[in-house]
């Protein structure tokens, strides 16, 4: 298990940026494009947020080189592409991208993602004026209009975590995290979470760990239906597939015990951790050890532990 960060950004990840050189409106909203799969057209896209009106727009690219991001930097100068060295997590290019922002906020969304509804980022911007939530997320529909269960409540079954999803059918109803990372940012808040953790891979787990230690800090996560997103290929599956990056969450989020006014891993969780980490001993001792030294640091951070956040969690309007 590599170190858990206790800082914003502390990533040995390397990059190049090209364009960026100016900002096309002052809504004080960025917006970080993620590209998946297919290659859209990109001049479409970029004209389609540039026309939205966000102040800027960080487009992450992997490490494939892009034969087109010179002419695209000069033909949208709002626009600063960054270029990723080596392949690197969802999580791991958000933060990077949150840094390159120079907004006091941030929306992030996919090449394969349209506004359908909100008016832009100054519509955005007014709708999400309470600036008391970490991230606000907006409805998701699919190619037919429909609405996407993209809320998450937690629960406990049968001594493990899941998540249950629902359509948002209230304004300002909560969510355990943003899904497919699709949300607006408060990048204050998000630098003082941390952002995303890198050290672990999944997308999944990323974003459980990300929602878990909002809720456990004492931050929300709302959505607000003022603002429709559609997807305009294939809904993303998640793969809540049990792996390393399982380990490094059920550490920070599942294992701690809230204690009056901090949060601590009792030595007693130490076996049932280690029957089953699916290493050995020693292996699991200093896993187990860098889970405690974490929250160590951080527990006067936390204001619950997870089977309290659990149990308040506000039931889903229907």
């Amino acid at each position: 298990m590599n170190t858990i960060p206790t800082i914003f950004n502390a990533t040995g990840a390397t990059y190049t940026v090209v364009g960026g050189s100016s900002r096309a409106a002052s809504t004080g909203i960025s917006a970080i494009l993620l590209n998946r799969g297919a290659r859209y057209l990109r001049r479409s896209v970029f004209q389609e947020l540039e026309k939205a009106g966000f102040d800027r727009i960080v487009s992450v690219e992997g490490p494939r080189e892009t034969w087109d991001v010179e002419e695209l930097a000069a033909r949208f100068p709002s626009v600063k592409f960054l270029g990723l060295k080596k392949e690197a997590s969802i999580g791991e290019q958000i933060n990077l991208a949150a840094a390159e922002t120079q907004s006091e906020r941030f929306f992030v969304l996919w090449n394969d993602i349209r506004l359908a509804q909100g008016g832009g980022a100054a519509r955005i911007a007014e709708k999400a004026a309470d600036r008391s939530a970490l991230c606000v997320v907006p409805i998701i529909e699919n190619g037919k209009y429909e609405t996407l269960p993209t809320l998450k409540v937690p629960a406990f079954y049968r001594g493990t975590i899941r998540t249950i999803p629902f359509a948002p059918r209230v304004e300002n109803a909560p969510t355990l995290y943003p899904f497919d990372a699709v949300g607006l940012y408060d990048m204050e808040r998000f630098q003082r979470l941390g952002g995303f953790d890198p050290t672990i891979r999944s997308l999944y787990w990323q974003l459980m760990d990300f929602g878990f230690r909002a809720r456990l800090w004492g931050e929300t996560i709302r959505c607000t239906r003022a603002v429709k997103f559609a997807y305009e290929g294939e809904i993303p599956s998640e793969n809540a597939s049990v792996d390393e990056g399982y380990k490094v969450f059920f550490l920070k989020n599942l294992a701690p015990v809230f204690r009056g006014d901090y949060a601590h891993i009792p030595i007693r969780r130490f076996l049932p951790y280690m029957l089953r980490s699916g290493v050995g001993a020693i292996e699991a001792w200093k896993e187990f050890s860098e889970g405690r030294k974490w929250v160590a640091t951080n527990r006067y951070r936390f204001s619950s532990d997870a089977r309290m956040a659990i149990e308040l969690w506000e039931a889903p309007e229907s």
